[in-house]
């Protein structure tokens, strides 16, 4: 009698195997078969890796089969996207990452070891997290129009914090004062949460935070929130403006989450990833997770929609990073 091929439902943390009956691997079946390795390319707990997993655990249950999270971090995230790049793509090996590892690192990282445009296959994207421009109590400014008129009359005597050269809360920054015509003082630390004491303090004055770390202390009154990054007002935040309604038309950013497969993926597959994860992206329970994480799902897309949204959003930080003479140093 032949063996059962046990369905694996839901999202593990460790190694899942798929044990397929000797009449199914006689048959060859169809994919999936087995459990899917979906690498994440940054540390356990952290945003993409909590996203990654919610989103997963729906995506397990449209397939049938696991979805297993495999952290690969280091160097921004280039390490595990390197390691995806080489997988087989055979559609058992997926990337879930961000704007990071394919927008942004390829233009401070001339020499990785993948080529963002050619070595993947697009899949989906699957949601955006915009952030918010906090600034200190000790300013006199309540809106972005007063912060940017302030810095003019004050000029070189703003700074601002960030989480470290290159990263997206630099080139917002950047990309900010060169469109508002200011000159701002940068200043890195190793992550925001370390500069939230000495914006509190009025030694640092700006900071374009995550909505769920940087809220909480607008709350409670230690900081002050004059707008988001998104292009349209978010959910997350709906009392707050965005930065473009607030004097800086067409001024827009947030850390996109999407998926890969290695470049080479057939058609059928990618359509049939893409169609499991639009899916996913549609619960309520999705929605309702991810809110909690700072981002909010995605449209439904094709994957030739994800593809045009990364070439543009590479584009503009590009230019950003270009003008502003960003390094990594």
């Amino acid at each position: 009698m032949p063996g059962r091929r046990p369905l694996l439902a839901g999202l593990v943390a460790g190694t899942a195997l798929a044990v397929l009956s000797p009449f199914a691997a006689a048959q060859g079946g169809q994919w999936p078969e087995r459990a899917i390795r979906v690498i994440v390319p940054f540390p356990p707990s952290g945003a993409t890796d909590l996203v990654a997993r919610v989103v997963a655990q729906k995506v397990s249950q449209e397939l049938g089969q696991s979805l297993v999270i495999d952290n690969r971090p280091g160097a921004g995230g280039t390490i595990g996207t390197a390691e995806a790049a080489k997988a087989s793509a055979d559609g058992y090996t997926l990337l879930f990452t961000t704007s990071s590892t394919h927008a942004i690192s390829p233009h401070l990282m001339p020499k990785l070891a993948y080529r963002a445009d050619k070595d993947f296959t697009p899949i989906a994207h699957v949601a955006d997290a915009a952030s918010v421009l906090l600034v200190t109590n000790a300013l006199p400014v309540k809106t972005v129009q007063e912060l940017i008129s302030y810095a003019k009359a004050n000029p070189g005597k703003l700074n601002y914090a960030t989480s470290g050269n290159g990263t997206i809360v630099h080139l917002n920054t950047a990309a900010f004062a060169a469109q508002a015509g200011i000159t701002l003082t940068h200043v890195p630390y190793k992550g925001t949460a370390q500069s939230i004491s000495d914006l509190a303090t009025g030694q640092v004055h700006m900071l374009f935070d995550s909505i769920p770390t940087g809220m909480p202390h607008v709350a409670s009154g230690r900081l002050r929130a004059l707008a988001v990054t998104s292009a349209e007002r978010t959910q997350l935040a709906p009392q707050l403006p965005t930065v473009a309604e607030s004097g800086l038309p067409g001024y827009a950013s947030v850390t996109w989450f999407g998926v890969y497969a290695p470049a080479g993926l057939k058609p059928e597959l990618t359509a049939k990833i893409n169609a499991a994860f639009n899916k996913a992206m549609q619960n309520p329970e999705v929605i309702a997770s991810l809110a909690k994480l700072g981002a909010e799902v995605a449209k439904p897309g094709t994957p030739a929609q994800f593809a045009d949204l990364v070439k543009a959003d590479s584009a503009r930080w590009a230019k950003v990073i270009q003008d502003n003479h960003i390094t990594l140093d």
